[in-house]
């Protein structure tokens, strides 16, 4: 159940930003937003490894794009329906 993940835990800080990012607390934002994309829009009795596997890619996936706080959105709300709709948590996960 998507209840049992707690998304705090992984959500970034401007801190864990400031080596990448010329906007630290812009990019932190962004990638707090598509983190919340990605819970908001998952089925709501999804496996909690599953989640917090997509949860996980999206962090390493995202955090070092230096073009982060430039994303559009909508472009954003694109991507994470694509990443929920072809998810292969096989391939993704973290416990192998």
């Amino acid at each position: 159940m998507k209840s049992s993940v707690d998304i705090h835990i992984i959500l970034s800080t401007p801190e864990d930003m400031e080596d990448l990012h010329d906007d630290p607390l812009g990019a932190s934002d962004k990638l707090n937003e598509v983190l919340h994309l990605v819970y908001d829009l998952a089925d709501e009795d999804i496996c909690p490894s599953e989640l917090e596997n997509m949860l996980s890619f999206v962090w390493e996936h995202w955090h070092q794009d230096k073009y982060l706080s430039d994303i559009e959105v909508d472009d954003l709300v694109d991507w994470v329906d694509h990443l929920i709709n072809t998810w292969d948590n096989e391939a993704h996960n973290s416990e192998d």
